[in-house]
């Protein structure tokens, strides 16, 4: 299954700088924590959920990168390429191995079910 991008065909060319570069800082700060680090979590202030997939990490001592940025009352702009970049729609983002692997509910049910040990200890396949 694929999602759907806009092909560069179609965007004028006269925006396509624009659109390449727009919010790439935060997307490029996450790329490099994710091929740095085999677990981040990407969170933000005043969302409960980062905190349960933080929290669900502790409970099984698994070392990971936390990144947050802002809360409900600011930083969406930068919030939402990110959420363009993955084509996840909430926060947490949860990366293992260089793989999103979901939000809070998604990291829980890995690690109930043993998938996450699975994960971990696949070669490392992090992406750019």
């Amino acid at each position: 299954m694929s999602r759907s991008i806009l092909d560069e065909t179609h965007i004028h060319p006269a925006i396509r700088s624009k659109v390449a570069s727009h919010q790439q800082a935060i997307v490029q700060e996450v790329m490099a924590a994710v091929g740095g680090n085999d677990v981040v979590v990407v969170g933000m202030g005043l969302n409960p959920f980062p905190k349960i997939a933080r929290k669900a990490l502790d409970l099984i001592n698994q070392p990971y990168k936390y990144l947050a940025y802002g809360n409900y009352f600011n930083s969406w702009r930068k919030r939402n390429a990110l959420k363009m970049w993955t084509g996840w729609p909430t926060f947490p983002m949860v990366f293992v191995k260089g793989t999103l692997v979901g939000g809070a509910s998604e990291l829980k049910a890995l690690i109930d079910n043993g998938e996450f040990k699975k994960l971990l200890a696949q070669s490392d396949r992090r992406a750019s």
